[in-house]
Protein backbone atom coordinates (compact mmCIF):
# COMPACT_ATOMS: atom_id res chain seq x y z
CA UNK A 1 0.00 0.00 0.00
CA UNK A 2 1.23 3.53 -0.97
CA UNK A 3 -0.16 6.11 1.64
CA UNK A 4 0.04 9.71 1.70
CA UNK A 5 0.28 11.59 4.89
CA UNK A 6 -0.65 15.03 4.63
CA UNK A 7 0.77 17.68 7.45
CA UNK A 8 3.47 16.88 9.40
CA UNK A 9 2.21 17.75 12.99
CA UNK A 10 1.49 15.82 15.41
CA UNK A 11 -1.62 14.00 14.33
CA UNK A 12 0.45 13.45 10.96
CA UNK A 13 3.10 12.01 12.84
CA UNK A 14 0.85 9.73 14.89
CA UNK A 15 -0.79 8.23 11.84
CA UNK A 16 2.71 7.86 9.27
CA UNK A 17 4.50 6.05 12.49
CA UNK A 18 1.37 3.47 12.70
CA UNK A 19 0.95 3.21 8.89
CA UNK A 20 4.66 2.78 8.70
CA UNK A 21 4.29 0.18 11.41
CA UNK A 22 1.76 -1.31 9.67
CA UNK A 23 3.96 -1.93 6.64
CA UNK A 24 2.69 0.64 4.25
CA UNK A 25 4.65 2.35 2.19
CA UNK A 26 4.14 5.70 3.44
CA UNK A 27 5.30 9.44 2.26
CA UNK A 28 4.29 12.58 4.93
CA UNK A 29 4.12 15.82 3.77
CA UNK A 30 5.12 18.85 5.44
CA UNK A 31 4.89 22.24 4.30
CA UNK A 32 7.18 23.62 6.46
CA UNK A 33 10.89 22.33 6.84
CA UNK A 34 10.37 20.78 10.21
CA UNK A 35 7.96 18.47 11.32
CA UNK A 36 5.93 19.70 14.49
CA UNK A 37 2.66 22.08 13.26
CA UNK A 38 2.13 23.82 15.97
CA UNK A 39 4.06 22.02 18.27
CA UNK A 40 7.76 22.40 17.52
CA UNK A 41 11.52 23.99 18.22
CA UNK A 42 12.09 27.43 16.37
CA UNK A 43 15.46 28.93 16.09
CA UNK A 44 15.09 32.97 17.63
CA UNK A 45 18.28 34.55 18.45
CA UNK A 46 20.43 31.95 18.43
CA UNK A 47 17.89 30.24 20.63
CA UNK A 48 16.03 26.92 20.68
CA UNK A 49 12.45 27.58 21.82
CA UNK A 50 9.00 26.23 20.77
CA UNK A 51 6.39 28.22 18.57
CA UNK A 52 3.97 27.72 21.60
CA UNK A 53 4.34 26.77 25.02
CA UNK A 54 2.89 23.62 25.53
CA UNK A 55 1.85 20.93 28.81
CA UNK A 56 1.23 17.13 28.95
CA UNK A 57 -0.67 15.54 31.82
CA UNK A 58 -0.09 12.23 32.65
CA UNK A 59 -3.71 11.47 30.95
CA UNK A 60 -1.95 11.17 27.53
CA UNK A 61 -1.50 7.91 26.85
CA UNK A 62 -1.28 7.57 23.12
CA UNK A 63 1.63 10.48 23.14
CA UNK A 64 3.66 8.83 25.84
CA UNK A 65 3.23 5.50 23.89
CA UNK A 66 4.22 7.00 20.74
CA UNK A 67 7.54 8.38 22.18
CA UNK A 68 8.27 5.39 23.54
CA UNK A 69 7.82 4.24 20.25
CA UNK A 70 10.11 6.17 18.37
CA UNK A 71 12.52 6.35 21.08
CA UNK A 72 12.09 9.44 22.96
CA UNK A 73 12.05 8.04 26.19
CA UNK A 74 9.66 10.36 27.98
CA UNK A 75 10.97 9.84 31.86
CA UNK A 76 14.35 11.69 30.25
CA UNK A 77 12.42 14.32 28.15
CA UNK A 78 9.55 15.15 30.60
CA UNK A 79 9.62 16.76 34.12
CA UNK A 80 7.17 14.42 35.54
CA UNK A 81 5.22 16.49 39.32
CA UNK A 82 1.75 15.82 41.16
CA UNK A 83 -0.52 18.61 39.83
CA UNK A 84 -0.39 21.71 41.90
CA UNK A 85 -2.51 24.84 40.87
CA UNK A 86 -0.27 28.07 42.46
CA UNK A 87 -2.08 31.63 42.38
CA UNK A 88 -0.27 34.89 42.95
CA UNK A 89 -2.73 35.51 45.69
CA UNK A 90 -2.06 32.58 48.13
CA UNK A 91 -4.19 29.80 46.35
CA UNK A 92 -2.44 26.63 45.78
CA UNK A 93 -3.54 23.17 45.28
CA UNK A 94 -1.54 20.44 45.32
CA UNK A 95 -2.04 16.71 44.79
CA UNK A 96 -0.39 14.42 46.91
CA UNK A 97 1.10 11.20 45.76
CA UNK A 98 -1.60 8.66 47.47
CA UNK A 99 -3.91 6.57 45.13
CA UNK A 100 -7.06 8.25 42.85
CA UNK A 101 -9.32 9.42 43.84
CA UNK A 102 -7.58 10.35 47.36
CA UNK A 103 -4.93 12.09 46.09
CA UNK A 104 -7.49 14.96 44.75
CA UNK A 105 -9.82 14.54 47.77
CA UNK A 106 -6.97 15.34 49.61
CA UNK A 107 -5.68 18.44 47.43
CA UNK A 108 -8.81 19.86 47.98
CA UNK A 109 -9.32 19.12 51.92
CA UNK A 110 -6.13 20.96 52.21
CA UNK A 111 -6.19 23.79 49.56
CA UNK A 112 -5.15 26.96 50.59
CA UNK A 113 -7.14 29.90 50.26
CA UNK A 114 -10.60 28.40 50.09
CA UNK A 115 -12.93 28.06 53.26
CA UNK A 116 -14.37 24.63 54.25
CA UNK A 117 -17.94 25.06 53.33
CA UNK A 118 -16.36 25.98 49.74
CA UNK A 119 -14.20 22.50 49.79
CA UNK A 120 -17.55 20.21 50.80
CA UNK A 121 -19.67 21.90 48.26
CA UNK A 122 -17.11 21.32 45.35
CA UNK A 123 -16.68 18.26 46.60
CA UNK A 124 -20.27 17.48 46.49
CA UNK A 125 -20.43 19.02 43.10
CA UNK A 126 -17.66 16.56 41.91
CA UNK A 127 -18.87 13.35 43.14
CA UNK A 128 -22.29 14.34 41.41
CA UNK A 129 -20.84 14.83 38.41
CA UNK A 130 -18.97 11.57 38.84
CA UNK A 131 -22.15 9.88 39.16
CA UNK A 132 -23.12 11.43 35.95
CA UNK A 133 -20.05 9.88 33.88
CA UNK A 134 -19.00 13.29 33.13
CA UNK A 135 -21.86 13.66 31.09
CA UNK A 136 -24.19 16.67 30.62
CA UNK A 137 -27.78 16.78 29.68
CA UNK A 138 -27.15 18.88 27.36
CA UNK A 139 -24.00 20.82 26.52
CA UNK A 140 -23.88 24.82 27.30
CA UNK A 141 -20.99 27.00 28.29
CA UNK A 142 -18.89 26.46 31.72
CA UNK A 143 -19.53 29.75 33.27
CA UNK A 144 -23.02 28.65 33.06
CA UNK A 145 -22.66 25.25 34.26
CA UNK A 146 -20.07 26.46 37.56
CA UNK A 147 -23.63 29.12 37.88
CA UNK A 148 -26.00 26.02 38.15
CA UNK A 149 -23.68 24.08 40.24
CA UNK A 150 -23.13 26.86 42.82
CA UNK A 151 -19.61 27.19 41.95
CA UNK A 152 -19.03 31.09 41.99
CA UNK A 153 -16.23 31.34 44.46
CA UNK A 154 -12.47 31.01 45.52
CA UNK A 155 -12.23 27.47 42.83
CA UNK A 156 -13.95 28.96 40.39
CA UNK A 157 -11.64 32.28 39.90
CA UNK A 158 -8.51 30.13 40.91
CA UNK A 159 -8.98 26.58 39.64
CA UNK A 160 -11.96 26.11 37.29
CA UNK A 161 -11.44 29.25 35.02
CA UNK A 162 -8.34 28.91 34.86
CA UNK A 163 -7.97 25.07 33.78
CA UNK A 164 -10.92 25.75 31.73
CA UNK A 165 -9.06 28.55 29.80
CA UNK A 166 -5.61 26.47 29.95
CA UNK A 167 -7.23 22.98 28.35
CA UNK A 168 -10.27 24.66 25.98
CA UNK A 169 -7.97 28.11 25.22
CA UNK A 170 -11.59 29.18 25.58
CA UNK A 171 -12.73 31.59 28.16
CA UNK A 172 -15.26 29.85 30.11
CA UNK A 173 -18.07 32.68 29.13
CA UNK A 174 -17.77 30.87 25.77
CA UNK A 175 -16.14 27.03 26.06
CA UNK A 176 -18.03 23.93 26.02
CA UNK A 177 -19.16 22.44 29.34
CA UNK A 178 -18.86 19.02 27.92
CA UNK A 179 -15.57 19.09 26.47
CA UNK A 180 -14.55 20.55 29.89
CA UNK A 181 -15.98 18.11 31.74
CA UNK A 182 -14.52 15.53 29.21
CA UNK A 183 -11.08 17.13 30.40
CA UNK A 184 -11.61 16.98 33.80
CA UNK A 185 -12.86 13.07 33.40
CA UNK A 186 -9.61 12.18 32.04
CA UNK A 187 -7.41 13.72 34.74
CA UNK A 188 -8.58 15.02 37.96
CA UNK A 189 -11.59 12.22 37.56
CA UNK A 190 -9.34 8.95 36.68
CA UNK A 191 -8.99 6.20 38.65
CA UNK A 192 -5.01 6.50 38.03
CA UNK A 193 -2.93 8.69 39.86
CA UNK A 194 -0.83 8.98 37.30
CA UNK A 195 -2.98 10.36 34.97
CA UNK A 196 -3.44 13.61 37.31
CA UNK A 197 0.01 14.48 36.88
CA UNK A 198 1.84 17.21 35.53
CA UNK A 199 4.43 16.71 32.24
CA UNK A 200 6.93 19.74 31.16
CA UNK A 201 8.87 19.20 28.55
CA UNK A 202 12.69 19.27 30.29
CA UNK A 203 13.62 20.86 26.26
CA UNK A 204 12.27 21.72 23.31
CA UNK A 205 9.86 20.63 21.72
CA UNK A 206 11.19 18.79 18.90
CA UNK A 207 13.04 16.69 21.19
CA UNK A 208 9.86 15.37 22.81
CA UNK A 209 8.36 13.63 19.70
CA UNK A 210 8.80 15.64 16.28
CA UNK A 211 12.66 15.19 15.75
CA UNK A 212 12.98 11.42 16.97
CA UNK A 213 9.80 10.42 14.96
CA UNK A 214 11.07 11.94 11.56
CA UNK A 215 14.67 9.90 12.65
CA UNK A 216 12.30 6.61 13.29
CA UNK A 217 10.40 7.03 10.09
CA UNK A 218 13.26 7.89 8.18
CA UNK A 219 14.91 4.88 9.15
CA UNK A 220 11.86 2.45 8.78
CA UNK A 221 11.64 3.35 4.91
CA UNK A 222 8.75 5.92 4.86
CA UNK A 223 9.42 9.31 2.68
CA UNK A 224 9.77 12.57 4.38
CA UNK A 225 9.11 15.42 2.48
CA UNK A 226 9.29 18.68 4.51
CA UNK A 227 8.79 22.04 2.65
CA UNK A 228 5.98 20.52 0.01
CA UNK A 229 2.76 22.12 0.74
CA UNK A 230 0.24 20.10 -1.23
CA UNK A 231 -1.49 22.13 -3.19
CA UNK A 232 -4.11 18.79 -4.94
CA UNK A 233 -6.40 16.08 -3.80
CA UNK A 234 -8.08 13.82 -6.58
CA UNK A 235 -9.62 10.57 -5.52
CA UNK A 236 -10.74 8.36 -7.90
CA UNK A 237 -12.02 4.66 -7.64
CA UNK A 238 -8.59 3.35 -8.38
CA UNK A 239 -6.97 5.72 -5.24
CA UNK A 240 -6.50 9.01 -4.77
CA UNK A 241 -4.19 12.04 -6.09
CA UNK A 242 -1.62 13.89 -4.45
CA UNK A 243 -0.53 16.97 -6.52
CA UNK A 244 -0.74 14.25 -9.68
CA UNK A 245 1.15 11.41 -8.25
CA UNK A 246 -1.20 8.63 -7.51
CA UNK A 247 -1.52 7.10 -3.94
CA UNK A 248 -3.73 3.88 -2.67
CA UNK A 249 -5.33 6.22 0.17
CA UNK A 250 -4.47 9.71 1.90
CA UNK A 251 -5.22 11.06 5.33
CA UNK A 252 -5.57 14.63 5.67
CA UNK A 253 -4.00 15.58 8.56
CA UNK A 254 -3.36 19.86 8.68
CA UNK A 255 -5.08 22.71 10.69
CA UNK A 256 -9.01 22.77 10.08
CA UNK A 257 -8.77 26.04 8.10
CA UNK A 258 -5.74 24.36 5.89
CA UNK A 259 -7.44 21.19 4.99
CA UNK A 260 -11.00 22.73 4.12
CA UNK A 261 -8.87 24.42 1.12
CA UNK A 262 -8.21 21.05 -0.27
CA UNK A 263 -11.23 19.31 0.72
CA UNK A 264 -14.26 21.78 1.77
CA UNK A 265 -15.65 18.89 3.90
CA UNK A 266 -13.15 19.26 6.69
CA UNK A 267 -14.77 23.01 7.51
CA UNK A 268 -15.80 23.69 10.57
CA UNK A 269 -17.28 26.92 12.24
CA UNK A 270 -14.86 29.87 11.27
CA UNK A 271 -14.31 30.27 14.63
CA UNK A 272 -10.54 30.64 16.62
CA UNK A 273 -8.98 31.51 19.28
CA UNK A 274 -5.15 32.61 19.79
CA UNK A 275 -2.28 31.83 21.65
CA UNK A 276 0.50 34.06 22.94
CA UNK A 277 3.60 33.19 24.58
CA UNK A 278 5.85 35.63 25.89
CA UNK A 279 9.30 34.60 26.60
CA UNK A 280 11.31 36.64 29.65
CA UNK A 281 14.44 35.85 30.54
CA UNK A 282 15.63 36.77 33.61
CA UNK A 283 19.34 35.62 35.69
CA UNK A 284 19.64 32.15 35.53
CA UNK A 285 19.06 31.65 39.07
CA UNK A 286 15.63 33.18 39.15
CA UNK A 287 13.18 30.53 39.34
CA UNK A 288 9.55 30.11 40.68
CA UNK A 289 8.47 27.91 43.55
CA UNK A 290 6.86 25.60 41.43
CA UNK A 291 6.90 25.17 37.77
CA UNK A 292 3.64 26.35 37.06
CA UNK A 293 1.59 29.88 38.14
CA UNK A 294 -1.18 30.84 37.66
CA UNK A 295 -0.43 34.68 38.04
CA UNK A 296 -3.83 35.84 37.59
CA UNK A 297 -3.46 39.05 36.58
CA UNK A 298 -5.61 41.89 34.75
CA UNK A 299 -3.66 40.92 31.88
CA UNK A 300 -1.21 37.53 32.69
CA UNK A 301 -2.53 34.14 32.75
CA UNK A 302 -0.15 30.91 33.05
CA UNK A 303 3.66 31.41 33.46
CA UNK A 304 6.09 27.82 32.78
CA UNK A 305 9.63 27.95 34.80
CA UNK A 306 11.27 26.87 31.89
CA UNK A 307 15.04 26.57 33.90
CA UNK A 308 17.88 29.10 33.86
CA UNK A 309 15.75 32.15 34.66
CA UNK A 310 13.72 31.69 31.08
CA UNK A 311 9.78 32.19 31.55
CA UNK A 312 7.23 31.04 29.81
CA UNK A 313 4.06 33.39 29.91
CA UNK A 314 0.95 31.84 27.94
CA UNK A 315 -1.21 34.18 26.98
CA UNK A 316 -4.91 32.00 26.00
CA UNK A 317 -7.89 33.20 24.21
CA UNK A 318 -9.28 36.05 23.38
CA UNK A 319 -9.13 39.06 25.46
CA UNK A 320 -7.53 42.27 26.45
CA UNK A 321 -4.36 41.47 26.03
CA UNK A 322 -4.85 41.29 22.13
CA UNK A 323 -4.87 44.85 22.19
CA UNK A 324 -1.38 45.22 23.48
CA UNK A 325 1.60 45.23 21.39
CA UNK A 326 4.78 43.18 21.69
CA UNK A 327 6.46 45.26 24.01
CA UNK A 328 3.39 46.28 25.98
CA UNK A 329 2.34 43.09 26.55
CA UNK A 330 6.16 41.96 27.98
CA UNK A 331 6.20 44.81 30.04
CA UNK A 332 2.57 43.95 31.67
CA UNK A 333 3.63 40.88 32.28
CA UNK A 334 6.96 41.99 33.90
CA UNK A 335 5.17 44.28 36.45
CA UNK A 336 2.72 41.63 37.22
CA UNK A 337 5.39 39.00 38.12
CA UNK A 338 7.08 41.34 40.11
CA UNK A 339 10.06 39.16 40.09
CA UNK A 340 13.60 40.81 41.27
CA UNK A 341 16.09 41.85 38.59
CA UNK A 342 16.00 42.81 35.18
CA UNK A 343 14.36 41.25 32.01
CA UNK A 344 17.87 40.09 29.62
CA UNK A 345 15.77 39.41 27.13
CA UNK A 346 12.63 38.59 25.58
CA UNK A 347 10.32 37.16 22.49
CA UNK A 348 6.28 37.13 21.77
CA UNK A 349 4.82 34.95 19.70
CA UNK A 350 1.50 34.75 18.60
CA UNK A 351 -0.61 32.95 16.64
CA UNK A 352 -3.63 33.99 15.67
CA UNK A 353 -5.14 30.83 15.22
CA UNK A 354 -4.23 28.63 17.45
CA UNK A 355 -6.90 26.69 18.08
CA UNK A 356 -10.66 26.17 16.85
CA UNK A 357 -12.91 28.04 19.76
CA UNK A 358 -14.61 25.16 21.74
CA UNK A 359 -18.04 26.25 21.52
CA UNK A 360 -20.98 24.62 23.44
CA UNK A 361 -22.08 22.38 20.51
CA UNK A 362 -19.65 22.85 17.57
CA UNK A 363 -20.00 20.36 14.40
CA UNK A 364 -16.73 18.82 14.19
CA UNK A 365 -16.11 16.48 11.17
CA UNK A 366 -14.74 12.86 11.90
CA UNK A 367 -12.44 10.65 10.40
CA UNK A 368 -14.50 9.24 7.14
CA UNK A 369 -15.30 11.57 4.46
CA UNK A 370 -16.94 10.73 1.03
CA UNK A 371 -14.25 9.32 -0.81
CA UNK A 372 -13.32 5.72 0.65
CA UNK A 373 -9.78 6.65 -0.20
CA UNK A 374 -9.14 9.83 2.27
CA UNK A 375 -9.57 9.98 5.74
CA UNK A 376 -9.22 13.19 8.11
CA UNK A 377 -6.88 13.63 11.57
CA UNK A 378 -6.00 16.56 13.66
CA UNK A 379 -7.11 17.62 16.78
CA UNK A 380 -10.14 19.08 15.57
CA UNK A 381 -11.49 16.01 14.54
CA UNK A 382 -11.02 13.87 17.69
CA UNK A 383 -14.57 15.38 19.39
CA UNK A 384 -14.14 13.85 22.99
CA UNK A 385 -11.38 16.08 23.37
CA UNK A 386 -10.32 20.12 22.43
CA UNK A 387 -7.25 21.43 20.83
CA UNK A 388 -4.53 19.29 22.59
CA UNK A 389 -1.49 17.18 22.06
CA UNK A 390 -3.33 13.96 23.01
CA UNK A 391 -6.19 14.17 21.03
CA UNK A 392 -3.78 15.24 17.82
CA UNK A 393 -2.44 11.88 18.52
CA UNK A 394 -5.46 9.45 19.13
CA UNK A 395 -6.75 11.29 15.74
CA UNK A 396 -3.64 10.27 14.15
CA UNK A 397 -3.41 6.71 15.14
CA UNK A 398 -7.26 6.19 14.21
CA UNK A 399 -6.94 7.74 10.74
CA UNK A 400 -3.94 5.08 10.43
CA UNK A 401 -5.83 2.35 11.50
CA UNK A 402 -8.93 3.47 9.67
CA UNK A 403 -6.92 3.17 6.49
CA UNK A 404 -4.53 -0.39 7.23
CA UNK A 405 -7.85 -1.66 7.77
CA UNK A 406 -10.09 -0.74 5.00
CA UNK A 407 -7.27 -1.27 2.54
CA UNK A 408 -6.64 -4.93 3.36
Amino acid sequence: MKIAVIGGGWAGIAAAVELTAGGAQTTLFEAGRVLGGRARSVGIDGRTLDNGQHILLGAYRETLALMDRVGADPDHLLDRRPLQVRGRNGFRLALPKLPAPLNVAWGLLTAQGVGLGEKLATARWMESVKRQHFQLPRDTTVAHWLDVAGQTGCLRRHLWEPLCLAALNTPAERASAQLFANVLRDSLGSSRRADTDLLLPKGDLGRVLPEPAGRWLAANGAQLRTGHRVKSIVPSEAGIGIDGEPYDAAILATAPQHAAGLWPAAAIADAYEPIATVYLQYAPDTALPFPLLNLGGKFGQWVVDRGNGLLACIQSGHGAWERLDDAALTATLQAELALPGAVVWHKVIREKRATFACHPGLQRPGTATTSRRLFLAGDYTWSEYPATLEGAVRSGLRAARCVLTTSH
